[in-house]
């Protein structure tokens, strides 16, 4: 059977993909900052605030020995909106960091040897394509930085755990009818996490340290 691990797996993507997987067969773990979080049936639900280490680590070791297939950072959050210039709370976006940037390395690391010790060998970052570079228009700033820097963890994280054959990739799921993408946005999250699925089932060695639309087009930095 294979193994999934999905941090913030109580609502929006992160839920919608713990359902699917688990539909699938897969035994799928979960974190959720909630106890009282429900989750779809057969997912297993580990506490954890991915800007707490310390939880994280016991997590790490209540799965030690755990090979996992994909470890999905999923976990994230927007910040306080509306933010621009003259206006950033940065209480705020040293939260969004925390969480976007700070967790998701936190998790990679505490997990890397169980995904080394898997078939699939797979470690997703949830990006956003606000976080390209090359096509910033300086919105949603505290958000977009968080994810250009966690893309830069994911290119850097894919040439040290190459040796170990560990594939690391960015994904932007579009704009998801979530909490966060807001009931406008054009894509469901069903239509959105199946995308993600398809596009982390055809990874090749050499798209390690990429960066993919759900569609499977890549996304210039």
């Amino acid at each position: 059977m294979s193994t999934i691990l999905i941090s913030g797996a109580a609502r929006g993507l992160g839920l919608e993909l713990a359902r699917q997987y688990a539909a699938d067969g897969w035994r799928v773990i979960g974190t959720v900052r909630d106890a009282k979080a429900k989750l779809p049936d057969g997912v297993e639900a580990h506490v954890a605030d991915v800007t707490r280490p310390e939880q994280i680590h016991t997590i790490a070791k209540a799965l030690k020995g755990t090979a996992l297939d994909i470890l999905f950072c999923n976990a994230g959050i927007i910040g306080k909106r509306g933010m621009a210039l003259g206006s950033f709370d940065y209480a705020s976006w040293e939260e969004v960091l925390r969480v976007n940037v700070l967790g998701a390395a936190a998790l990679a690391e505490a997990f890397v040897d169980n995904v080394a010790a898997s078939e699939r060998k797979v470690i997703a970052m949830m990006s956003s394509r606000l976080g390209s570079i090359a096509e910033a228009g300086g919105m949603t700033l505290p958000y977009a930085t968080s994810k250009a820097a966690l893309n830069m963890l994911v290119k850097g994280f894919a040439a040290t755990l190459g040796a170990k054959g560990v594939r690391v990739v960015a994904l932007s799921p579009g704009w998801v009818r979530t909490d966060m993408g807001g009931s406008g946005a054009p894509l469901a999250p069903e239509t959105s996490v199946a995308g993600l699925r398809k596009v982390i089932a055809g990874l090749a060695p050499s798209d390690s340290g990429g960066f993919f639309s759900h569609d499977g087009s890549p996304i210039p930095w």
